[in-house]
């Protein structure tokens, strides 16, 4: 009886519990349906709104038009790819929910496109030959991201945040390239069952994913979800694409590639791989900063993984100069406004008095100033390289690195790395060619301080000889090394202003001298000539330290004693940062020659053309001097802040060029003093006032040479 009864509540208590088991499932199947149901009238309101900014955008008619070129073709494809340009903000206006869906979860986004798309292909019969919508690829390519924090990716950061697959925008510098290859963009697959329905048709449709390698998109393991058979691919109908990969760096590495700058910070640098894929590919140069957005991922490389980012828009980056000069050099500009003269005079004498004295190395730092506001990405562009012959190579490479941090391009070549751009296998297994930016790529816009050019070996010279010349360097990619069927030749457009010196106690040790040299000339036997004559000025600084009391030596032991001390009152009135500031602005500015100047350039370049002539060789004057001449005229212009070359600014030039040839060639018919822009010091109102005398004799006696040797030469005088 006792069995019984415990029997009897067994079978009551589970009852109970499968009835409420029951009605517990049927609640969560309801919930499950209810947000099933939801969760589908979402997607549906999604896909209408899709519609609706589709028609407003414009992207309906584009894609019709798109569809058009498949119709017409005839051809059936596995997968029909479409570009839709999308404009966060405006989605974000029409429906909030669709504009988080695309920014947080594109790929799934791209998915509501694709239905809303292969509906309108059907209902308006746009492509005769699609058949499933598994065979329609979407890319959407965001106009711009919301500019918060969250949206910006950077390297040098940490966490890296790759995990999430959406879009992000980064900045950065390309500096290595590889060659472009081919991709699958989709593949069509069969079951190898021959009585399975999947067996024919576009069932199973495979598509390149942001990150996805080849071998996720083709590969011989797939299997039926209907009868698990082998798939096999049907390569009648593979689709392929342009690939190219892209390395860039953040621009703070460049501040991490300047001889000395003021920034203390410390920061960790990385390289990032950035896929390029059909008609984005050889939208970058080697060199430029740009601007993408794109959905980062990890890549799995054997048993390394590199972090990449697969990029949607690229936007070039070209940082414009501030719109403003300090308050103090306005003051300064106005104070010297009577003379063409003394802005520039002045701004050399007080340059760099952090590195060196005011008053000394005058012609250097002003030829300094000179090469800094002749920098730019133009193509074309007027450029300003600088030789410098010295007996003290540690003063002049302080003062050159220090002159470099200025602009936001200025690189310090390293010795052990090449100047020009090279070549190797690209690191990400694909066994082609990657070619790698160097210096000079990196100093696209600016400065390339290669150091002393005695160090190098004569194959570099000469190739910088071409480089100065032709202002592009050619890459050679050997086919059969890097799997192309044939031999490629890349040329790279090389934009930046080269400085260099050479140490004059090295050539006279390392070279025997010869005793017909001319009255002015130096020893410059270890530099080719073809060389010294490419570079757009020479200049020779005597060490002013030889004397006891020289300003230099002071200097140097006093930062020795304490290198954060501000020696000198203009070191506080002109900061590195107002530098900085006003060279941006200067060499952004547009200048003209006038016709006086042109007159006068034109007028000495032909009459020392005449004169400087041996019996061998001819003219000594290289032809390459004319555009020198417009160079430096240009730049003094920009420096004095003036848009016309005057006179004034083709005198300087001329005089800076004269003694540049008479290091070169000794001294000519136009006889000039060793020091001819400052032959003395200028430390007050007197000695400015004597400088601008002595440039105007100077200037009468370039009339009267140009009269006597360039003949059929018209110069205005004062006299007439």
């Amino acid at each position: 009886m006792a069995l019984l009864i415990h029997t009897f509540i067994i079978i009551i208590v589970w009852t109970v519990l499968t009835s409420f088991l029951h009605s517990l499932f049927q609640h969560f199947d309801k919930e499950r349906k209810d947000l099933s149901w939801k969760m589908h009238q979402e997607i549906q309101k999604m896909r209408e709104i899709s519609l609706v900014y589709l028609d407003r955008s414009g992207g309906l008619q584009k894609f019709v038009h798109d569809c058009k070129k498949y119709n017409d073709s005839k051809q059936s494809y596995a997968v029909y790819r479409f570009i839709i340009s999308i404009n966060p903000s405006d989605i974000a206006e029409l429906d909030a929910t669709l504009g988080n869906y695309i920014l947080h979860n594109p790929i799934q986004a791209a998915q509501i496109f694709q239905s809303v798309c292969f509906i309108a292909i059907k209902t308006l019969s746009l492509i005769e030959q699609l058949q499933t919508e598994d065979q329609i690829s979407i890319l959407l390519k965001p106009t711009h991201l919301p500019p918060l924090p969250s949206y910006l990716l950077s390297l040098s950061a940490f966490p890296f945040n790759y995990t999430s697959q959406r879009f992000y925008i980064s900045e950065g510098i390309a500096i290595a390239m590889g060659c472009v290859t081919k991709y699958t963009q989709g593949a069509r697959f069969l079951c190898t069952e021959e009585t399975c329905p999947f067996s024919e048709g576009f069932r199973y449709i495979r598509v390149h994913m942001p990150g996805a390698t080849e071998s996720a998109t083709v590969r011989n393991d797939f299997v039926c979800s209907l009868c698990s058979s082998p798939l096999q691919e049907d390569m009648k109908f593979r689709v392929l694409g342009d690939k190219q990969i892209v390395e860039m760096i953040d621009a703070k590495v460049l501040n991490a590639l300047k001889g000395y700058s003021s920034d203390k910070s410390h920061f960790r640098i990385q390289t990032f791989t950035v896929f390029l894929r059909d008609e984005l590919t050889n939208k970058m140069k080697i060199g430029n900063h740009y601007k993408i957005i794109g959905i980062p991922a990890c890549v799995q490389n054997g048993l390394q993984a590199t972090a990449c980012i697969e990029v949607n828009s690229i936007e070039l980056c070209k940082p414009n100069g501030p719109s403003f000069v300090g308050d103090n050099f306005k003051y300064l500009l106005s104070l010297t406004s009577s003379s063409c003269w003394r802005f520039t005079a002045i701004l050399a004498n007080i340059f760099a008095s952090q590195v060196v004295p005011p008053g000394t190395y005058n012609t250097l730092k002003l030829a300094i100033l000179l090469s800094l506001v002749q920098t730019g990405e133009k193509e074309n562009a007027d450029y300003l390289d600088l030789l410098i012959v010295t007996s003290d190579t540690l003063v002049i490479d302080r003062l050159l690195n220090y002159s470099i941090c200025l602009l936001p391009r200025g690189i310090r070549h390293p010795p052990s790395s090449e100047i020009f751009p090279s070549v190797s296998k690209d690191k990400h297994g694909t066994g082609r060619a990657s070619i790698h930016a160097c210096s000079a790529v990196l100093a696209k816009g600016g400065i390339c301080y290669i150091g002393d050019l005695s160090s190098h070996k004569k194959d570099k010279l000469e190739l910088l000889q071409s480089v100065l010349e032709s202002r592009t360097t050619n890459v050679f990619i050997p086919g059969k090394k890097y799997g192309e069927e044939a031999d490629q030749q890349v040329t790279i457009s090389i934009q930046t202003n080269f400085w260099s010196f050479v140490d004059v106690d090295s050539s006279s040790k390392k070279h025997i001298q010869k005793d017909n040299f001319l009255i002015g000339q130096m020893d410059l036997s270890l530099v080719p000539p073809n060389l010294l004559d490419v570079f757009g000025l020479l200049i020779y600084n005597e060490f002013p330290s030889c004397r006891l009391s020289s300003p230099v030596v002071h200097h140097t032991l006093k930062k020795a004693v304490n290198p954060e001390a501000m020696l000198y009152k203009v070191s506080q009135q002109f900061r590195m940062q107002d530098y900085e500031e006003f060279i941006l602005f200067a060499k952004n500015l547009h200048v003209e020659l006038s016709s006086e100047a042109e007159n006068l350039i034109q007028g000495y370049y032909v009459a020392s053309r005449r004169v400087r002539r041996d019996s061998i060789h001819g003219s000594t004057l290289s032809t390459s001097a004319l555009k020198i001449l417009i160079s430096l005229s240009k730049a003094h212009t920009k420096l004095s802040l003036r848009k016309k070359v005057l006179e004034e600014d083709a005198l300087i030039a001329i005089l800076l060029l004269e003694s540049s040839l008479t290091l070169k060639h000794g001294k000519s018919a136009l006889c000039i003093a060793p020091n001819p822009v400052f032959p003395f010091d200028l430390s007050d109102e007197n000695s400015l006032q004597q400088r601008d005398s002595y440039l105007m004799q100077c200037h009468h006696q370039l009339l009267k040479f140009i009269g006597a040797y360039g003949p059929g030469i018209h110069i205005n005088t004062n006299e007439e």
